[in-house]
């Protein structure tokens, strides 16, 4: 009977999953490793999983055909060369969160265009001042959206922005959805980002997006554009992002993701009244996500099963 081990950290969620699973896929053998020390054993004969496996460990998987990742994009090492070169399909669950970080990309953009942190600090001083914002207004309908990786997120952000009348460029190495726009190569980036008002960056940390939000890019940003950070925080150098907020390169920033998580008590970021701030929580109410990422579990177990191909597959040497 084929087996599927799901791996700690293990909470009531995952405990449901599992018997849910056993409940749809009778002839689907499901082992809950609540200790880590018994993951290695649980592993040996282990067809699927759920979790991460250890470098030292993947030598000892020799049935191993499926590994579904928690995450969209998960922290450095998670991709190490030896799990490049095995055999074993990853899925990650990329999608299942589209739809929420769209809103939360849109609430920075209004926000943002209609100068509302400056109002809200007018209102924590219980002033009226109908002056209060201190840049200029931006109308959604006639400013250019630039949208760095078109994923599930940026596509759904790309059709929310045309919604608004925006005209969104898309940037994709390799593009698997269409949007209201053109989609362009991550080589054509940086010429066209001297037109656009807004820049929203949703790609995950690879070694090609490292740091790619940096002086030299601010630089050729507007003084009037706003940068958005819905990705992952190693994509952005935050010395970098400061010092064109200081030095009014750019005109301010919506962030989800940080460089350094939680940001330090005292950075900069902290003070800056044109920067909007939320700590990684951009899907973190969202009652629908574990029924969510269940069904992706599910499908890739039934199609473990029955020998199909799997969905949601990782480029491993890419991590995405």
């Amino acid at each position: 009977m084929p087996k599927y081990v799901l791996l700690p950290p293990i909470d009531d969620d995952i405990r449901a999953w599992a018997e849910r699973l056993r409940a749809e896929l009778p002839d689907l053998e499901v082992v809950v490793v609540e200790d880590e020390e018994q993951g290695p054993q649980e592993l040996a004969d282990a067809d699927g999983v759920y979790g991460w496996v250890p470098p030292d460990v993947l030598p000892s998987v020799e049935r191993l055909r499926l590994l579904q990742n928690p995450f969209a994009g998960p922290p450095v090492g998670w991709y190490y060369p030896e799990l490049a070169q095995h055999s074993v399909t990853v899925s990650n669950p990329r999608g299942i969160y589209s739809d929420h970080i769209a809103h939360h990309i849109l609430m920075y953009m209004l926000a943002l265009s209609r100068g509302l942190p400056y109002y809200m600090a007018a209102q924590a001083e219980g002033r009226w001042d109908p002056r209060a914002r201190k840049r200029g207004y931006v109308d959604l309908s006639a400013s250019t959206v630039l949208i760095n990786g078109v994923g599930g997120i940026g596509a759904e952000a790309a059709r929310l922005c045309s919604a608004f009348g925006c005209q969104v460029i898309g940037v994709d190495p390799r593009p698997a959805y269409e949007i209201d726009g053109a989609i362009i190569p991550p080589a054509d980036l940086d010429a066209r980002l001297p037109e656009v008002d807004f820049v929203v960056t949703t790609v995950p940390h690879t070694p090609e997006t490292e740091f790619m939000w940096n002086a030299e890019r601010f630089a050729l940003m507007k003084s009037s554009a706003y940068f958005i950070n819905i990705g992952r925080g190693m994509t952005c150098k935050l010395d970098d992002l400061v010092a064109a907020l200081d030095q009014e390169e750019i005109a301010g920033a919506g962030l989800d993701v940080y460089e350094i998580e939680p940001l330090p008590e005292g950075h900069p970021l902290w003070r800056m009244e044109n920067v909007i701030l939320t700590p990684h929580i951009a899907v973190a109410d969202a009652e629908n996500i574990p029924e969510r990422r269940f069904e992706l579990i599910l499908e890739n177990a039934r199609r473990l099963l029955d020998g199909r191909d799997f969905i949601n597959v990782v480029d491993k040497e890419k991590w995405y």
